[in-house]
């Protein structure tokens, strides 16, 4: 009876040990960690120095020493053994002034990584505070401000470090191995979102190939954006959508190249680079109302100039690059070439002229994608991740220098944009500073029910507050305005204006000519105005009525409502001003004011 006793407890299964092998084989086939832990010694004995209260901690010399005994499930297990080696790739083994501090703020950065591609339960609640933006700085705002609770206890070793400081056993590269895994993650999930092989047309031999595979391996900001393209070397394809260098479709995520041309490696570098940014930054969706053409011009200035100054390849013979528009983005250029359309419109971009390389989401004659790319992610998010990531990785490793405005962009797509409503609000609340209210007499308010004979002041605005607060309104009135835009402009100026303690606003149709409504209450301005005119448009007398009139104050501003018909340039001295235009339109000029596009 004794022998089978004993023979039952040897059968008798380790969970720990089950749940523990689980969770590393999780961790060891994922594609970003497995460059590093197949290169790390994984420890689980007695006589490691594990965690007492925790599950793992790592060394310097890359030994992850895990906890003989926790009972821990599988995932656990993955998200603390990934932790470990996210310290080794990160090259978090620092020596500071304050080592806790340092491992507090080196978890905080890997746990927020491991909760973003998604590795194991996610562990940490907190954002990182304003103005920082890695671990370095982190440690900085601890040293000063201390840690809040919200950031402890996300290491994988308890109260205790879970960076063991030692003398490292190689020169391993960790980064570059992490390099390796964030690139061969990002082409695994393309393979698999694309379901197909490879496309009609590429020749992964080539010189465009190996061009691209020059940005997987040496350049992390672009490098998950070329491994999802393809790069279609196909002259019948480049014949029928008359390409004559290249041209980008961000729908398919495929690079065109036309094999007749002959370019070098470093030019072939920059061409698949401006076809990436155009790609990445989504200047397919981001034209809207704009010219498709002019605003692929637009573009290509802002590429060419930073591809320029971030010394990528060499820029081929031809391509569009002006010194006058560094600095500007594609927007404030736009608005710049639609003043002189007839000459930018004779202007070639890479895929020829009167030719944008931008090409539609429907290409002819190749199989389009449905607008995801793959596991329910849009191309949207898909690009944005990718970048974002790209980029952190980037500035984290100091793999290059980056323009300003390049790096600004990225960061804005990782935001939805403002309504236009919101917009209007805010420059309204820049126009007119919030008044206070004071206790007055004048007209006092019985509010308590218990006390009805006792007078109680009321809370009003002092007269001497609302005196000069105003702002003119310039209307087109002209037969092209829609009356629903008119209803929605004029309603947004009510109900903000009202909100505002604007007592009243000086108003001004104007179509062939002028006609000056005077000062007219909020509530009036919406609902019993009726629009005078339908004829041409003129904005400029009635923008001289208001800088002229005697009775309208110096530094009130103007709002000018209009839909783009009207003259190729306005006067307005100096005056602080915006316009208020519908969502399709545009003006004839490079406007100075802000400029707000309704949207019904």
């Amino acid at each position: 009876m004794a022998s089978k006793k004993n023979n039952a407890q040897k059968e008798k299964p380790d969970i720990a040990l089950e749940k523990f092998q689980a969770g590393y084989g999780i961790a060891y086939n994922h594609p970003i960690l497995f460059p590093i832990l197949r290169r790390c010694h994984i420890c689980r004995h007695e006589r490691t120095p594990y965690p007492a209260n925790g599950l793992a901690k790592v060394s310097q010399r890359a030994s992850i020493y895990c906890h003989p005994k926790a009972l821990a499930e599988p995932k656990e297990w993955a998200r603390a053994i990934a932790h470990c080696a996210l310290h080794l790739a990160m090259e978090h083994f620092q020596k500071k002034e304050n080592p806790a501090l340092w491992n507090i703020a080196c978890d905080f950065v890997v746990e927020k990584f491991l909760a973003e591609m998604k590795i194991g339960p996610p562990d940490y609640a907190n954002g990182l505070p304003q103005g920082v933006n890695d671990e370095e700085k982190l440690y900085e705002h601890f040293l000063i401000n201390g840690v809040p609770d919200g950031y402890k206890g996300l290491g994988t070793a308890g109260n205790d470090m879970d960076i063991l400081f030692d003398k490292p056993a190689s020169e391993t590269k960790w980064a570059t191995l992490f390099a390796e895994g964030l690139i061969e993650a990002v082409a695994k999930a393309v393979d698999k979102a694309a379901d197909h092989d490879a496309p009609a047309g590429a020749n992964p031999y080539s010189a465009a190939n190996r061009a691209k595979s020059w940005f997987i391996s040496n350049y992390p900001l672009l490098g998950a954006i070329a491994a999802s393209f393809a790069i279609i070397e196909d002259m019948d394809v480049c014949r029928r959508m008359e390409i004559s260098v290249a041209a980008v479709s961000c729908a398919m995520r495929e690079i065109y190249i036309n094999p007749l041309v002959r370019l070098g490696e470093e030019e072939l570098r920059f061409v698949i680079a401006h076809e990436l940014l155009h790609a990445a930054l989504r200047h397919d969706i981001r034209h809207e109302w704009r010219d498709a053409y002019l605003w692929n011009v637009a573009c290509d200035y802002v590429i060419n100039g930073w591809l320029t100054e971030m010394g990528i390849g060499e820029r081929p013979d031809g391509l569009l690059y002006d010194e006058q528009f560094k600095g500007l983005n594609a927007e404030n250029i736009y608005d710049q070439i639609v003043t002189d359309m007839r000459r930018y419109r004779k202007l070639a971009t890479l895929r020829g002229v009167g030719m944008g390389d931008i090409l539609p989401g429907d290409v002819p004659g190749r199989d389009g994608e449905d607008g995801f790319a793959g596991d329910g992610v849009s191309l949207d998010e898909f690009y944005r991740r990718a970048f974002a990531q790209g980029l952190e990785y980037h500035q984290r490793n100091g793999r290059g220098y980056l323009p300003e405005g390049l790096v600004e962009e990225i960061r804005a797509l990782a935001h939805p944009p403002i309504p236009w409503d919101v917009d209007l609000a805010s420059w309204f609340d820049e126009m007119f500073l919030p008044l206070e209210k004071q206790n007055s007499y004048a007209r006092p308010s019985r509010r308590q029910s218990s006390t009805p004979d006792i007078p109680r002041p009321s809370r009003v605005l002092r007269l001497d507050d609302l005196d000069g607060r105003t702002f003119g309104v310039v209307l087109d009135t002209s037969g092209s305005m829609e009356r629903r835009l008119l209803a929605v402009a004029l309603g947004a100026i009510a109900s903000y204006s009202a909100a505002r303690d604007v007592p009243g606003v000086r108003v001004v149709f104007c179509d062939a000519e002028a006609y000056d409504q005077g000062y007219l209450k909020p509530e009036d301005i919406a609902g019993t105005v009726k629009v005078k005119g339908r004829g041409g448009t003129v904005l400029q007398p009635g923008i001289d009525l208001l800088l002229k009139a005697e009775d309208f104050p110096k530094e009130a501003p103007l709002l000018i409502i209009t839909d783009g018909g009207c003259e190729d340039r306005l006067i307005l001295s100096g005056r602080e001003h915006a316009f208020l235009i519908p969502a399709g339109a545009t003006l004839p000029f490079s406007p100075k004011g802000k400029v707000f596009r309704m949207r019904l």
